[in-house]
């Protein structure tokens, strides 16, 4: 083989990487411009699906975008005797609190004992019979409501209205300054 034939193979090389090299870049671009319809079409298509539920929805109230997910902070497992005639029955409760940050969580811990205590003595005072009722659970849930933000500074107010017969309570937040949110049951067992 001769220098020029030497040479005319050498060129096609250089020119094969550059195909390859585009070929690659080309299959990138095509999988990037893929990869951001498909996440654009998701976002236009979960905006038409919270549309369609939006209705059934609607007792839902709307966290804000930028606001930060709530902070769930459980109390451990109380067993206490119940007021009933004879003082037979007990109650197993389970309680956590929804407070707005790590921050509010950490103030809430550093009064724990006493938050707890102030649950026991809540929870002490009731009847099995009032804790069997829906309403029975949600006015003690306002109560301990009331009991964990004492502590804080904060006061809950008694103006909500009574559930109305077969439709679910809405549950409004407590005044808007109030770090904890509200007070959820984890377990609720009576004996």
């Amino acid at each position: 083989m001769s220098a020029p034939a030497a040479a005319a193979d050498a060129a096609p090389k250089p020119k094969g990487k550059k195909v390859l090299i585009l070929g690659v870049l080309a299959v990138l671009l095509l999988g990037g411009a893929g990869a951001a319809w498909m996440l654009l079409g998701r976002g236009h298509a979960d905006e038409e699906e919270e549309g369609a539920t939006a209705a059934p929805a609607a007792a839902h109230a709307k966290k804000p975008k930028d606001a930060h997910p709530p902070v769930y902070l459980p109390l451990e497992n109380m067993v206490v005797n119940l007021a009933d005639a004879g003082g037979e029955k007990f109650a197993q409760v389970g309680v956590t609190l929804e407070v707005m940050d790590q921050k509010t969580s950490d103030q809430v811990k550093a009064h724990l004992p006493g938050i707890r205590s102030a649950v026991l003595l809540l929870v002490s005072q009731r009847t099995s019979e009032e804790l069997l009722t829906r309403d029975g659970k949600e006015k003690l849930a306002k109560d301990i409501l009331r009991e964990a933000s004492a502590p804080l500074g904060y006061e809950v107010e008694d103006d909500e209205p009574p559930a109305q017969e077969g439709k679910p309570r809405k549950r409004p937040r407590p005044a808007a300054f109030n770090p904890i949110y509200r007070v959820l049951f984890s377990s609720f067992i009576i004996q």
